[in-house]
């Protein structure tokens, strides 16, 4: 009887932390296809925008747009101008952390608050909803890859 109870518990963990992948998915909102890896990222926020009226953070963060702290988020240079390198907004803040969202200034410019240089991001909204930063965290807790 015990081995069948702990077989029925372990099911039920499993199915629980499967669950748990699927709902970040699912609170995603306007981005369904989003994944916490870079090149979603990349084309799902980053070069698009979504259904709320967003904008592709590109329409600004773009190689013209060098008013905006010099953060060019195109294709070619997004990743190397995010992971392990300085604001130039607030030179003591590193944009991406590898490992470490909550030391990742991109997560604050993205969820606002008041260590902030300038305003939060997508500048004056419509801002990215919680499981869109969710997964930005999930990326960057895993490691920020360049995958």
């Amino acid at each position: 009887m015990l081995r069948h109870v702990t077989r029925v518990s372990a099911l039920c963990l499993t199915f629980a932390l499967a669950a748990c992948d699927e709902s970040l998915a699912s609170l995603t909102g306007p981005t369904p296809q989003l994944k916490p890896t870079f090149s979603s990222i990349q084309t799902e926020i980053f070069e698009n925008g979504d259904s709320s009226g967003r904008p592709a953070c590109i329409s600004c963060h773009n190689a013209a747009g060098q008013f905006f702290n010099g953060l060019n988020l195109t294709h070619a240079v997004a990743y190397t101008n995010l992971v392990n390198v300085a604001s130039r907004g607030k030179p003591s803040a590193i944009r991406v952390v590898p490992g470490e969202p909550d030391n990742s200034y991109l997560i604050h410019k993205l969820e606002g608050g008041p260590a902030l240089v300038g305003q939060r991001m997508p500048l004056n909204g419509p801002y990215l909803i919680a499981g869109q930063i969710d997964v930005i965290r999930r990326w960057i807790e895993e490691g920020a890859a360049n995958n």
